[in-house]
């Protein structure tokens, strides 16, 4: 026959009790729970000194402040000397001041319906029959002839750059300006009326403009999407599409932009630390 243990035989519904901890472990305990207080406080603490991240937004809303002209100036004129293996001269340079460009009120989401308030502010109180009007005016407005010309590096691009300007193309519509699934002879015939805005990539835009179906008289801005893709590639930097930019450019808009009456607009932030690959000298 089994014993019973010592225990249960003094009293078989008692349990032991657990040791009672020492006064090292209490102090650790105590330690933790302030840090862990403590960085609580960081995390949730602003300048006004109440709970919640500072200014109400997380890391992810913080981002730079939009460049200035000058810095958008120069950044496009560094990367147009070296895409093109030129250096502009002190007098070359001359003319091209910051009133060159054409800043534009991005917020931090880059919300593409900002771009339209941004036009009309461009063009002052003529906007609207500048923008808007659907009707050609011999000698005035001519056919196929934009004020606004939009550049993307791709189709999806213009056409999310195009959304913005919404309220701007009801009367009078947008011309889309690529190949993806539009055959020049449709754009052609497009461009046989009134046209205010258009979008598009440089490729297609050249070839429209070679064969004057696309004039340039009326052209008063032209916007660059900078944006980049997944890849950290835009307009400015993909390879191919930066080297039919560049000829667009040199070929059409250069001394448009010299002469002081045509500026550019940059749509996105300005990459740190570009570096062009493979660049075409010329």
């Amino acid at each position: 026959m089994k014993k019973p243990s010592k225990l249960s035989s003094k009293n078989p519904s008692k349990k032991r009790q657990p040791l009672a901890p020492n006064k090292t472990e209490l102090k650790d305990k105590s330690k933790k729970k302030k840090q862990r207080h403590s960085n609580t406080n960081d995390d949730n603490s602003n300048p006004d000194g109440q709970a919640g991240p500072a200014n109400g937004r997380t890391s992810d809303d913080v981002v730079a402040a939009p460049a200035s002209a000058s810095a958008q100036l120069k950044f496009f004129l560094d990367l147009f000397q070296s895409a093109n293996g030129i250096q502009l001269s002190s007098l070359e340079l001359e003319p091209l001041k910051d009133t060159c460009i054409l800043e534009l009120s991005q917020c931090a989401s880059q919300e593409t319906e900002s771009l339209g308030k941004d036009m009309m502010a461009a063009f002052g109180s003529s906007w609207k029959e500048i923008l808007c009007g659907k009707r050609l005016l011999e000698g005035k407005v001519d056919p196929g002839n934009p004020a606004v010309l939009i550049i993307s590096a791709s189709a999806l691009k213009s056409i999310d750059l195009l959304r913005g300007l919404r309220s701007l193309t009801k009367e009078c519509h947008a011309v889309k300006l690529f190949s993806k699934h539009m055959k020049v002879e449709e754009q052609v015939s497009l461009l046989k009326n009134r046209v205010n805005i258009a979008s598009g990539t440089p490729s297609r835009i050249k070839k429209l403009i070679d064969i004057e179906a696309l004039g340039l008289s009326r052209l008063a801005v032209i916007v660059l999407d900078i944006r980049s893709d997944v890849k950290g590639y835009s307009l400015l930097t993909l390879p191919q599409v930066r080297d039919e930019f560049w000829d667009l450019y040199k070929n059409y808009f250069h001394q448009r932009v010299v002469d002081g009456s045509l500026r550019l607009s940059l749509y996105g932030s300005l990459p740190s630390g570009t570096v062009l690959k493979g660049k075409k000298k010329s």
